[in-house]
């Protein structure tokens, strides 16, 4: 989801709620502390050198049950940002505590919630690591092989 995707979606709602990949809600007294750009300059195991910029969300819960962040606060922190920062219209990563460690996501809206969804690490050059790509898994009872036609004297096939 883009800076834009969100904002417009804001404007539609009352409240706001994060959901997590397991079903569960961040609890509605949630802050948003921190809105940022955020630029990873790098390079891959097949030597390129790339750059990627997101624009990054932290939420945070503290013990002041009484706070709720309601949608036009946050367009507004969103502005704020884009123009203080010059963020443009960049793709949102949202960072949350977990247990033991920050867990980095995703958004997505499903028109009630916004839903972090897990991001997962890939090879990013494949084709100069080796590695082979995944084949395609099929239970033995399903596969079916090619559909040819019947063997004709000048098919071939013999």
């Amino acid at each position: 989801m883009k800076l834009s995707e969100i904002k417009s979606e804001l404007k539609k709602l009352s409240t706001i709620a994060f959901q997590l990949p397991n079903g569960e809600l961040v609890p509605n007294h949630f802050h948003v502390t921190e809105v940022g750009k955020v630029t990873k300059h790098f390079i891959d195991c097949g030597g390129t050198v790339r750059k990627e910029e997101v624009v990054n969300f932290q939420l945070w819960e503290a013990n002041d049950y009484d706070h709720r962040l309601h949608p036009e606060k946050l367009v507004h922190i969103i502005e704020l940002s884009e123009k203080t920062l010059e963020i443009p219209d960049l793709e949102i990563e949202v960072e949350y505590q977990m247990k033991e460690t920050i867990g980095k996501f995703s958004l997505d809206f499903d028109g009630t919630n916004f839903q972090l969804r897990s991001k997962l690490t890939d090879c990013l050059a494949k084709d100069n690591c080796g590695i082979p790509p995944e084949k395609m898994k099929v239970k033995i009872g399903e596969w079916k092989p090619k559909q040819t036609s019947c063997c004709t004297p000048d098919s071939g096939c013999c």
